[in-house]
């Protein structure tokens, strides 16, 4: 009996059957042709692209019968959670390997998809048409697009013509794709959408040259914003949207009106074609807002507004967009003399104001701020009478005076002839000082003008009234020289009183100049020789004074100061500043009042 022969494929029963058993050559031909029908037609070798059947599903593998002695394996991650996975479904797959660690056939469905529309995607390369592609996921450095069931790598800087800061956005647009690399062994496909878009834009750059005119309106997109405008993408040409053309109100920053995105309408202003420059216009498509103002805005209407702007001369105050109206500085208070306009307001207040001048033609509206207030000038009269005695403070000193401050920006003036009733004063200066509180009398209203005249010395009796009857002539006194002058010397009484010697009434022959012998604060021995209250004068004398003594006296008076050095003269004194006059709130400006004086 010969030895058992096994036939590989057939199952234990099979092989139990055929024990015992002998075949003859034809049975055995027969037995093998049906052995063969078993593992199909379909050659199984590694790299080949088979077709399978779906067996089952078995953890993270899938089984599939390959018509070979062995069924292969597809690992679960290679189907999408879209597709079906049923026994009885057809599937190529790729062979990778026949024989694993264990055995079995190892097969991709990928790969052999891969394979398949590679030279679809290969073609497409070569005439590089379009294809058309899904975006699945954002990945490091760009995303992944699946193209004919294949995924390729879309870089971040070929997802659109500009840098795109928000590539989750795109995750599953179905767009259009240019293949600009490949590489089959690795599998690598690179696409990019931005060639796409370059072409597209390069066909529209050329329609709209041909159609574009200036007058038109067209749509377009923000496409970037700088300081002095934005610009906007036509469709294939940028134009400039500048800052005066996107609002007929005060604009500080594009951004206050657009932002990168938006679609906006806009007018084509100005068209270079050989340059391919165009000037946009926004505010052009709006009502021109000056148009009816006087009728809006009649003279003495009170206004709401904010301040928009400021100048050294005044605010502008925006009453509407386009439309803005100045606040004067003079017109911003009645009593306070305001140096700037940002001691009163600041950018962004809201206010009320009184319209008082429209000119449509010019553009200009004229508004008042103080006008919604009471003007303290109209009562002046009531709150300070002539000749009544109110107090203040010392606000500021001129060359010719002394501003007073006797209400809250209600300035009057104390004349420096009306400081001292006896003293000669030069200077404000030598009575009073910046921050002195004193009282003083009202001698006049200007209410016009907004001037008030103060007296200081006239809140005291007038020492000239009984003068006469105090030093009457021949009055033998002692006084102190204050001044030298080339006529005389002015000399102090005491109590507040000033005399004058001429020259002539010194005590020496043939003097030229006091200068020559005398020195401020020398002690004279005097005769009061005249007295002329009405005119507010002494005349003293000291050759008068010696008139009937022993001539040793005078010579003893003049050997006290002969032969002194001579007086050093002091540095001439830097130029005076332009005489100043009271005007609204007591400042000082222009030239000096006509106040009576000494």
């Amino acid at each position: 009996m010969k030895e058992k022969e096994y036939i590989v494929g057939l199952t234990r029963e099979e092989v139990e059957l055929t024990e015992g058993l002998e075949y003859t050559p034809d049975e055995r031909r027969v037995l093998e042709n049906s052995y063969d029908r078993t593992l199909g037609t379909t050659e199984v070798k590694v790299g080949s692209i088979v077709p399978g059947t779906i067996l089952q599903r078995v953890g993270n593998e899938v089984i599939v019968d390959i018509g070979y002695k062995s069924e292969g394996v597809i690992p679960l991650a290679e189907f999408r959670e879209e597709e079906e996975i049923s026994p009885g479904l057809q599937v190529d797959v790729f062979i990778e390997s026949l024989e694993d660690m264990d055995g079995r056939v190892a097969v991709s469905k990928e790969k052999a998809h891969f394979h398949k529309v590679w030279t679809d995607i290969k073609a497409a390369y070569d005439n590089g048409s379009i294809l058309k592609g899904t975006v699945i996921k954002r990945i490091k450095g760009g995303l992944v697009v699946r193209i004919i069931g294949v995924d390729a790598f879309l870089p971040g800087s070929q997802v659109a013509l500009r840098q795109v800061p928000n590539l989750e956005k795109f995750i599953g647009q179905t767009l259009e794709f240019r293949v600009i690399k490949l590489n089959k062994r690795r599998r690598n496909i690179v696409v990019s959408r931005r060639q796409v878009l370059e072409e597209a834009r390069s066909e529209q750059k050329e329609k709209l040259i041909r159609e574009l005119e200036e007058g038109q309106v067209r749509t377009g997109v923000i496409k970037n914003i700088t300081d002095f405008g934005a610009f906007v993408d036509l469709g294939g040409i940028d134009g400039l949207l500048h800052i005066t053309d996107m609002s007929w109100g005060r604009v500080r920053h594009p951004s206050q009106i657009v932002n990168i995105g938006d679609e906006i309408e806009v007018k084509v202003l100005k068209f270079d074609r050989e340059r391919e420059r165009i000037s946009l216009g926004m505010k052009q498509l709006q009502p021109f807002p000056w148009e009816g103002v006087s009728d809006r805005y009649p003279k003495g209407m009170m206004v709401k507004g904010k301040v928009a702007s400021i100048t050294d001369y005044g605010a502008f105050v925006e009453l509407e967009p386009g439309v803005e109206g100045l606040i004067h500085v003079s017109e911003m208070s009645w009593t306070k003399h305001v140096r700037h306009p940002s001691k009163i307001l600041n950018v962004g207040d809201e206010l009320e104001a009184v319209v008082l001048n429209v000119n449509e033609e010019e553009r200009k509206i004229s508004l008042g701020l103080k006008q919604i207030q009471e003007n303290p000038w109209d009562r002046i009269e009531e709150r300070f009478p002539v000749g009544s005695i109110v107090e203040g403070v010392v606000r500021n000193l001129t060359n010719f005076g002394a501003f007073v401050q006797i209400e809250e920006g209600i300035d009057g003036l104390v004349h420096i002839s009306d400081m001292s009733w006896t003293r000669r004063v030069s200077h404000p200066s030598e009575v009073l000082s910046k921050g002195d509180r004193l009282k003083v009398v009202v001698l006049s209203i200007d209410r016009e003008n907004h001037r008030i005249s103060l007296g200081l010395k006239q809140t005291t009796e007038n020492p000239w009234d009984t003068m006469d009857a105090r030093l009457p002539e021949g009055t033998e006194v002692s006084g102190q020289v204050v001044q030298l002058l080339e006529r005389g010397v002015v000399v102090d009484l005491g109590e507040n009183i000033e005399g004058f010697v001429p020259l002539s009434q010194l005590g020496w022959e043939n003097l030229e100049n006091p200068e020559e012998v005398l020195r401020p604060g020398d002690e004279l021995p005097l005769r009061v020789i005249e007295i002329v209250p009405s005119s507010r004068r002494i005349v003293l004398s000291v050759r008068s004074y010696f008139n009937g003594r022993p001539m040793e006296e005078l010579s003893e008076f003049r050997a006290r100061f002969e032969g002194r050095p001579p007086l050093e003269k002091p540095a001439a004194p830097a130029p005076a500043p332009a005489a100043e006059t009271q005007d609204q709130g007591g400042e000082a400006s222009g030239a000096e009042p006509a106040f009576s004086g000494q």
